[in-house]
């Protein structure tokens, strides 16, 4: 089956230039214009959209995206290689936003036994 661009954006929930983009972009390719007519996209090339809007949804960047999809074809270890860098960037993500929770609920805690009302221990914190 195939569809025309617009099928396609409305298919997916995403803009035409979206398409456009990833066209430009290398990650998908744009089919060959008829003479008479509009481009179809085939069920391949809207599946390979699915995939790259599922990736960038768990936080992979297009480059990465691109990444996963030149390897398709090649041994799984090379996919899990990319997947264990980007879990480990993650985890440091996640590190790091469990610092600022902590840092920023010890903030809180002093900000609501602060009688002082020239002075907010947030401000304070926060400047040089």
């Amino acid at each position: 089956m195939t569809r025309t661009i617009s099928k396609v954006a409305k298919e997916l929930a995403i803009n035409i230039e979206t398409v456009r983009f990833y066209e430009r972009r290398g990650l998908i390719e744009q089919p060959p214009k008829p003479e008479l007519g509009y481009r179809h996209y085939p069920d391949e090339t809207v599946n390979r959209i699915r995939f790259i809007k599922r990736a960038q949804e768990l936080g992979f960047t297009l480059e990465e995206i691109a990444n996963l999809l030149s390897l398709n074809d090649r041994p799984c270890a090379q996919v899990q290689e990319l997947a264990e860098y980007k879990l480990s960037a993650v985890m440091e993500k996640i590190a790091d936003l469990k610092r600022l929770e902590s840092a920023l609920k010890a903030l809180l805690t002093q900000c609501q036994s602060n009688n002082d009302d020239e002075h907010c221990p947030i401000i304070d914190s926060l400047q040089p």
